[in-house]
């Protein structure tokens, strides 16, 4: 999968590195900028491996600072 097109950003330099606040950030930040969709499918595919997968996920979803 190619990486969606969003121009959410999302910081996560000096933020809670734990993974459920990760995925709580970049939830609430594609939920708040309208892709409640794509939210959902973020967590899905965030979740189905480890921690390094997670940040992986992450990464394709938004742009990290």
């Amino acid at each position: 999968m190619t990486k969606p097109k969003t121009d959410v950003v999302v910081k996560l330099l000096g933020k809670d590195g734990n993974a459920f606040a990760i995925l709580g950030r970049v939830s609430g930040a594609l939920k708040k900028a309208g892709f409640a969709d794509l939210a959902k499918e973020y967590r899905e595919e965030a979740t189905s491996g480890d921690y390094n997968h997670l940040l992986q996920t992450t990464m394709k979803y938004v742009e990290v600072e």
